[in-house]
């Protein structure tokens, strides 16, 4: 049973293209099969293989997914938060990590020293009370410094907490390879189960998302939310820079892919793909 198990799994990784058509093959194999006198056993020998492939790999999508994120935020506010927290209140004159925090909260104050001119300017403040605006504007500078100041601090935290998290995710996934591969094979069997057709539409939707050249403001988003997480500077250069250069080698490297291996297990796929990114 493990060792028909072990077959079925690798089943995909084994199978080679030959001289006569695989889908031939199939139907060959398809009749044989009918004609088998065991072919009722074999069948649900073979369902209980899925049904435990697919409840294994289920588990294990869960365990890599939910442990990693668990203990990210634990150890984010329970050891983490407690010392960074009091290292960085010690050193209060650090704010800012880098310069890009410090423009933007420039720039916040700005906003906010200028919308309350206007509001004067237009009588939607008392004027009794312009006499404070530079104490309103005071009180903003130190709301921005207390909120850049947490920006700051929860960067730090975010660089050691998902370092724990790879940790963990890798240490997950080197002592658990058999999963591992119940996993890989669980997807490449899903995926070359597909219908042509859907092949096609996923191989479209994930290339004209990720790798689309119409798209470089997403990705211009993308970089700076990442950047922010870590506490790195937000420079302009380098981002114009990765989304002119990164999506283009992405795209290479998924035409090389569709040019090596799937045209070589589903050419059918790949036609319909053409066709209809035609």
């Amino acid at each position: 049973m493990k060792y028909w198990n072990l077959k079925k799994f690798n089943q995909l990784d084994l199978e080679k293209t030959g001289i006569i058509p695989r889908s031939i093959i199939k139907l060959f194999d398809k009749f044989k099969q009918e004609l088998n006198p065991n072919s009722e056993i074999e069948a649900l020998e073979e369902f209980k293989v899925a049904k435990y492939q697919t409840l294994a790999s289920i588990k294990y999508i869960l365990i890599l997914l939910i442990i990693p994120i668990l203990i990210n935020q634990i150890a984010k506010i329970f050891l983490l938060s407690p010392i960074i927290n009091y290292l960085w209140n010690k050193n209060s004159q650090y704010v800012f990590l880098n310069q890009s925090q410090e423009e933007r909260a420039f720039a916040d104050l700005q906003r906010f020293e200028e919308k309350l001119h206007f509001d004067i300017l237009i009588g939607k403040m008392n004027n009794q009370l312009s006499y404070s605006v530079h104490d309103t504007v005071k009180d903003k500078a130190l709301e921005l410094a207390s909120t850049y100041s947490n920006e700051s601090s929860n960067a730090i935290k975010n660089i050691l907490a998902d370092f724990i998290s790879i940790i963990i995710f890798t240490t997950i996934l080197i002592f658990n390879k058999r999963q591992f591969s119940i996993l890989k094979s669980f997807i490449n069997e899903y995926i070359y189960s597909l219908s042509d057709t859907a092949k096609a539409f996923l191989i479209i939707l994930f290339t004209d998302i990720f790798v689309g050249f119409h798209s470089p403001h997403g990705w211009e988003i993308v970089i700076e939310a990442i950047l922010r997480h870590f506490g790195l500077p937000e420079n302009r250069d380098f981002i114009f820079i990765f989304i002119s250069t990164f999506p283009v080698i992405l795209d290479t490297i998924f035409k090389y892919w569709i040019f090596r291996y799937l045209n070589r297990i589903s050419p059918s796929a790949v036609a319909t793909y053409h066709n209809m990114n035609e």
